[in-house]
């Protein structure tokens, strides 16, 4: 009987052993040396103060961390690799307990979260999800396929409105160092490829794109080598710099109505969107962005934009500050699904998306105060 009762009491104690940390909300004590309060230095690196979405991004980490009382600093890595390592060694210095890293360069960064872990600090990939380290411990983002997706979907509503087939398609990509560039081209394609296939659209600037325009499911490395040749860097003048050198190329009878599967950027949007304007030979454009900056409102209203997929940074701040807090209860923070950054699977905490047009822009940021909508005209 006494072996008996040890049986069940080790068998127990095996058990509570095993579902330590596995649900949302238990205790989870930080790793000696390593404890989370409120007076605890949480570092912030964003990647440049030259894109409106960063700084979006950073009003919003001031108003909401602000709000909570926490300890923090922002610093910007002006989309240099090595600046941004030398951003999280000085926050590791000045005894940073939390870092959120957007990397600029997703593979680059797995060096800083090695130098970060190693102090026992906790790291959080912020929006771009940083590859090749088991040593991340949350991600937060936004469902970066359905972003794709939703741009697609857009696309091909306006092509069968319009009916016909051969319509003029020229696709772009985000940059190559940003994961998210990769799950954003996932999603279009698989929208996007039946259509090509069928030849309801042809693309004019890819010849990659051509090249499998029958196959749906395209390994990363397909992807990657179509999106070789398309590769916005997420800068408005190198997109300004491929549309010239893409509409150049071809004739008059690739251009007249258009639709163009901008970059998930509306900054790119907008560069591409000007330079395709501007060629006398574009009748008509049909062209999709994302983020919903406010730069691209009046575009938008003016018929320049054809829509945004709205990610609003409010939600990945307020994720960010909610796993911060569990951390600092000595809890297990809440999180939605796990991305693998081929190291390892990341618990991550994922925000919605949505698709905004002329017909819901006031509804979705003038209504619900994310803009002034007094400041735009022809809205009403």
């Amino acid at each position: 009987m006494k072996k008996l009762i040890a049986m069940v009491l080790a068998l127990a104690l095996v058990l509570a052993l095993c579902s330590c940390g596995k649900s949302s909300g238990e205790e989870a004590p930080a790793a000696d040396g390593a404890a989370i309060s409120k007076d605890s230095l949480i570092g912030i690196v964003l990647p440049t103060k030259e894109e409106s979405r960063w700084l979006n991004d950073q009003t919003y980490f001031e108003k909401f961390f602000g709000e909570a009382g926490y300890n923090y600093e922002i610093l910007f890595s002006q989309n240099n690799s090595a600046t941004e390592k030398t951003n999280v060694e000085t926050l590791i210095s000045k005894g940073a307990k939390v870092i959120v890293l957007c990397a600029y360069d997703a593979t680059a960064a797995a060096a800083a979260v090695k130098d970060a872990a190693s102090e026992g600090i906790t790291v959080i990939s912020y929006d771009r999800l940083i590859m090749g380290t088991d040593q991340l411990d949350y991600y937060v983002t936004f469902d970066s396929c359905s972003v794709g997706e939703a741009q697609a979907n857009y696309i091909v509503e306006q092509a069968k409105a319009a009916g016909g087939s051969g319509h003029n398609l020229y696709i772009y990509s985000g940059a190559l160092t940003d994961n998210n560039s990769v799950l954003f081209f996932e999603g279009a394609w698989k929208v996007l490829q039946p259509y090509i296939a069928d030849g309801t659209f042809v693309v004019r600037n890819c010849d990659k794109a051509v090249e499998f325009k029958d196959k749906n499911d395209l390994s990363r490395d397909e992807m990657i080598s179509i999106m070789q040749t398309i590769d916005s860097e997420w800068n408005m003048a190198v997109c300004k710099s491929l549309a010239e050198a893409h509409l150049t190329a071809v004739g008059a009878d690739a251009k007249g109505d258009v639709y163009v599967l901008a970059p998930a950027d509306d900054d790119c949007c907008r560069s591409l969107s000007d330079t395709f304007r501007a060629d006398p030979d574009v009748t008509s454009l049909v062209i999709t962005g994302a983020d919903g900056v406010e730069a691209s409102v009046q575009y938008i209203i003016d018929g320049k934009q054809s829509m945004t997929v709205y990610k609003d940074s409010q939600a990945l701040v307020k994720g960010t500050a909610a796993i911060i807090d569990a951390l600092i209860a000595g809890k297990t923070p809440a999180t939605d699904t796990v991305y693998n950054n081929d190291a390892m699977d990341v618990p991550t905490v994922q925000a919605d998306v949505v698709t905004v047009t002329a017909d819901n822009i006031a509804e979705v940021f003038f209504e619900s105060g994310v803009y002034d909508g007094s400041k735009y005209t022809g809205w009403q």
